[in-house]
């Protein structure tokens, strides 16, 4: 938003008094200056040809904004102080775009994308509003975008508001990735509001009124595969096509900017063009394949893979559906709507290289295609090299890689998934095992550890729901039908990865009908056991006789505990921080983010009640449970 065509003053120009931390904020915003901006003031949704931006022309403010929690870290990469921001009076006007920030020029993106595997045309920012870049001297510089300000150009139906529950939910998973040490998108702060919209949270046909919130985002840029495909031509599936199909010199232009602005290592080393781009390319796969190897090692789905939803500089972005697993499961969907499980959990390395081959024909001429589909032919075995190395740290092999590790790996998570073990605690307890010495009796020496993780394991009611099958009903019938009928059929249908999933949970709940929980604990004991000796085993070869070991032992443990959270962002966890901020008691939040922020440390040591007060005492007690097995009501959240 241009100076001229301002229609709100600041606070400064209102006052008269000096300006804030947030008033002064360097605004440099070179996304505007070198791409095409679209800057008609015609209202409502449209489509926006030959630009990759929308100037936004009037803000939509919040009744009585207020701050429901501020990280400190992603404030402070702007040369912010979370105190300063606090204690504005126009802070919560300012960070949910309600007044303007001197400086800023809201506009929203445009970009296309697939979504669920259908090309979907023009999508673009629907409820989220560019701000501005700031670059500072010591953290570089930070687009600055509100989520959930208000319709653009880009809201289709939608009103572009978000809501209190779904806010929360990025802003702590945000700031918990950045935490994990993967890479992120990051929330700086959270505003609601007394503006109400109306949602309908379980998709059942009930709508219920709800608070009007915004998140303040920020990321080196939210260009993302999507923003290369509103050049796409007519699709022959959908019938749609990008909004700026085969303007080619305008994807030259963004292709130009994104390699020179984020990747100018790129930018320097090459002056052939192509080759130029083929190592973009090249390292924007390297970055997918370790930001996919890292979400599956903490057991991280996203939930909607489309490839609007991936960043191309390799951040973790857009938190909607997502879930952290508990027991641990391959086949896990965290997003209700997802009836299909395109984006499981073990999916989501493949779909990640499929929307990379999207961002391929997106960049289409710009690309040798060759050498494209090369590069996409390496990016399972490079997201496996990078899984295998987290993997190894977070069973703490470190001086030596075996061939037979991926085994080790593998048999692991079939025990978990077996025994309904939950991923981030079973992971968490294995630095616990001891170290093989000479002459001891492993089942014994192993056995403390095994009785902890039984505990982390599902009880025979809890496999039996997790085994259920999901088809309907009806359609079941009638394949089990045809395996009578039908054979040659039956055989053809059951290679159908869909159906032999489902008849792989028919004979797993046959066996749990068939067992009680006095042998199903007996059988997860022994599997433990015989996984925990073969681990040990492996964990002596690390020591080749000549090294110290016990500072072996204790690099193990140190490595072991800083890749194997104690605590993620569950559901459930989430669920509690949204219900009491619903009922206006923001604490929640803000003592998960603190928690959060810590996932590798040890619980601080809990207070006694007469020294730090009942209330605290109880907080500090249900946030110490934040690293227990989740309860059972857990499992019974819907998030679409």
């Amino acid at each position: 938003m241009r100076a001229s065509h301002n229609p709100h003053t600041t606070s400064m120009e209102s006052s008269g008094c000096a300006s804030s931390a947030l008033e002064q904020l360097p605004f440099n915003n070179t996304a505007l200056k070198k791409l095409p901006v679209d800057v008609s003031d015609q209202p409502g949704s449209r489509t926006v040809p030959a630009a990759c931006f929308s100037q936004i022309w009037s803000l939509q403010p919040l009744v009585r904004p207020r701050f429901v929690a501020l990280s400190e870290s992603a404030l402070s990469l702007l040369g912010l102080n979370a105190q300063d921001v606090l204690s504005d009076p126009l802070g919560p006007e300012y960070l949910s775009g309600s007044r303007l920030l001197p400086g800023s020029e809201p506009a929203a993106h445009c970009y296309s994308g697939h979504q669920f595997g259908l090309f979907a045309g023009q999508l673009g920012d629907g409820a989220v509003m560019y701000l501005g870049e700031v670059k500072t001297g010591i953290h570089g510089r930070w687009e600055i975008q509100v989520k959930g300000a208000g319709v653009t150009p880009y809201s289709r139906d939608g009103d572009g508001r978000k809501v209190l529950r779904s806010s929360i939910r990025e802003f702590l998973c945000s700031e918990a990735m950045a935490s994990l040490g993967i890479p992120t998108t990051r929330a700086a702060s959270l505003v609601t509001s007394d503006l109400y919209v109306s949602r309908d949270p379980l998709n059942r046909g009930s709508r219920i009124p709800e608070r009007c919130s915004v998140v303040l985002r920020l990321a080196p840029s939210f260009v993302r595969f999507g923003s290369f495909e509103i050049f796409l031509g007519r699709d022959e599936f959908s019938g749609l096509q990008g909004p700026s199909a085969d303007q080619h010199d305008i994807r030259a232009q963004l292709l130009d900017y994104v390699v020179e602005t984020f990747y100018p290592h790129i930018q320097q080393a090459y002056d052939n063009r192509k080759e130029r781009n083929m190592a973009f390319f090249r390292d924007v796969m390297l970055r997918t394949a370790k930001l996919v190897a890292q979400w599956q090692c903490v057991g991280f789905c996203h939930g909607v893979l489309n490839t609007d939803n991936m960043s191309i500089l390799g951040l973790t972005l857009d938190y909607g559906p997502f879930g952290f697993m508990d027991r641990f499961d391959p086949d896990f969907v965290c997003n209700a709507s997802d009836k299909r499980r395109r984006y499981s959990y073990q999916a989501q390395p493949a779909v990640c290289r499929w929307n990379l081959a999207r961002l391929a024909e997106a960049l289409g001429s710009e690309l040798n295609a060759s050498e494209a589909g090369a590069i996409l032919d390496n990016f399972m075995p490079t997201y496996e090299a990078f899984y295998l190395s987290i993997m190894r740290k977070k069973l703490g092999l470190l001086r030596k890689e075996e061939t037979e590790d991926n085994v080790l790996i593998s048999d692991l998570l079939r025990v978990m998934h077996n025994t309904g073990a939950d991923f981030t605690n079973t992971f968490r307890l294995l630095s616990r095992v001891p170290w093989p010495e000479d002459g001891d009796n492993e089942r014994t020496t192993v056995g403390p550890v095994v009785d902890l993780i039984l505990e982390q394991c599902a009880s025979i009611e809890e496999l039996k729901v997790a085994n259920k099958p999901t088809m309907e009903d009806r359609e079941l019938a009638m394949i089990l039908s045809m395996a009578q009928t039908n054979p040659v059929m039956f055989e053809m249908v059951a290679d159908r990865p869909d159906v032999a999933q489902q008849l792989g949970l028919m004979g797993r709940l046959k066996e749990l009908l068939e067992t009680d929980q006095d042998e199903l604990k007996e059988k997860q004991c022994d599997d433990w056991i015989r996984w925990l000796c073969q681990y040990r085993r492996r964990l002596a070869r690390e020591c080749d006789g000549t090294s110290d070991l016990s500072l072996i032992k204790k690099e193990r443990l140190r490595v072991m505990n800083c890749n194997n959270p104690r605590v993620v962002l569950r559901n459930y966890i989430a669920q509690n921080a949204i219900q009491a901020a619903e009922k206006g008691d923001f604490y929640e939040v803000n003592r998960v983010l603190k928690v959060l922020e810590k996932p590798y440390a040890e619980p601080e040591p809990l207070c006694e009640p007469d020294s730090c007060g009942d209330k605290e005492h109880k907080q500090r007690e249900f946030a110490d449970s934040y690293d227990a097995k989740p309860p059972s009501w857990a499992q019974t959240i819907c998030i679409t």
